[in-house]
């Protein structure tokens, strides 16, 4: 990973580095950023000096403006580690690609990305964020949701109340949601309702996948579905509106789903791995920690332990028979 690159300066270099994180992108410079990198050549890396960081911040949809943020991050985080810090933004799958390909040395990402990353590039997942919108800090809970007029009510147990929702119709987030699918499937199979999930049709009347946590609630609202599943804070604009909101309730909810945070790749030296958490830390602090809430409505950093903050996603994803 000892390319020389300059720091990102401007739309139109931004531009064409969010061209080349596509996932259809030829390539930065003359080699693809998906190209996978020999382990030798990997090795090679990790012990010669790195003398710029590229972190790729992953998409949200209630991200807005995030280049712009990025960049200023970046530069705080290059004042901090004394080296050029470069911001590009893509989608997950590219980010993870950037990674494997050795044109990434830190990405900003999901659970699910993360374990790829680790699956593929030995990547790990070193810092959290923290949400006021997360029932548990760095981590939040997907949940069940019906209309506030639903016959369906919780009962004495999870299974029982997950009982009632055999014959009705569902709608998922996406098939790659970690809330809106994964880990509401984990918890079918978990009790026993579901075999997997290519036997969801055998459970419920109907299925029907979304393209985000505002269609699957839409479902609902307007009588398509039953039940949808998403995050416990899709339930607040802008995903949906507060009037909306007052007409859905959750039925159950599944707790432990891992926060987004920042991925590290191996092949950067133990002291700049160090560096690059202490130099993220420093988001927290009143001067940078506005800046930092604006990127993705985080409140705060906070390190973890890869293996346990990931655990449950692994487990869920075991359950329901995926892969990261």
């Amino acid at each position: 990973m000892n390319v020389k690159l300059k720091v990102l300066a401007g739309a139109s270099a931004g531009f064409l580095l969010l061209a080349g994180l596509t996932a259809n992108a030829v390539g930065i410079g003359k080699r693809p950023i998906a190209q996978t990198t020999p382990k030798g050549d990997r090795d090679l890396r990790a012990q010669a000096p790195i003398n710029r960081i590229r972190i790729v911040f992953a998409n949200r949809r209630d991200a807005t403006d995030l280049q712009n943020k990025a960049n200023q991050v970046a530069q705080i985080l290059s004042k901090q580690i004394g080296m050029p810090v470069e911001a590009v933004i893509g989608d997950e799958t590219a980010a993870v690609e950037a990674l494997r390909a050795d044109r990434a040395d830190v990405a900003f990402v999901a659970g699910r990305a993360a374990l790829k990353a680790e699956q593929l590039a030995k990547a790990r997942m070193y810092l959290a964020e923290v949400r006021s919108d997360y029932s548990g800090g760095n981590t939040y809970d997907s949940v069940f949701v019906v209309r506030q007029d639903s016959p369906l009510r919780p009962k004495g147990s999870a299974k029982q109340t997950l009982e009632q929702l055999k014959g009705k119709k569902m709608a998922f987030t996406s098939r790659t949601s970690g809330s809106g699918f994964i880990f509401p499937v984990g918890e079918l199979v978990g009790q026993g309702l579901v075999s997997g999930p290519d036997r969801l049709e055998t459970f419920f009347g109907n299925v029907t996948y979304g393209d985000g946590y505002s269609s699957a609630l839409q479902a609902v609202l307007k009588g398509q579905a039953e039940v949808a599943t998403v995050s416990e804070y899709a339930l607040l604009p802008p995903w949906i509106t507060a009037a909306e909101g007052k007409q859905l309730r959750v039925l159950q909810k599944v707790s432990g789903v891992p926060a987004h945070g920042i991925v590290i790749d191996d092949s950067v030296p133990a002291p700049m791995r160090e560096k690059l958490v202490n130099a993220f830390m420093k988001m927290n602090e009143p001067a940078n920690n506005q800046l930092f809430r604006s990127l993705y409505n985080s409140q705060r950093l906070v390190k973890v332990d890869h293996t346990s903050h990931l655990a449950t996603l692994r487990q869920a994803l075991q359950r329901a028979k995926l892969e990261p």
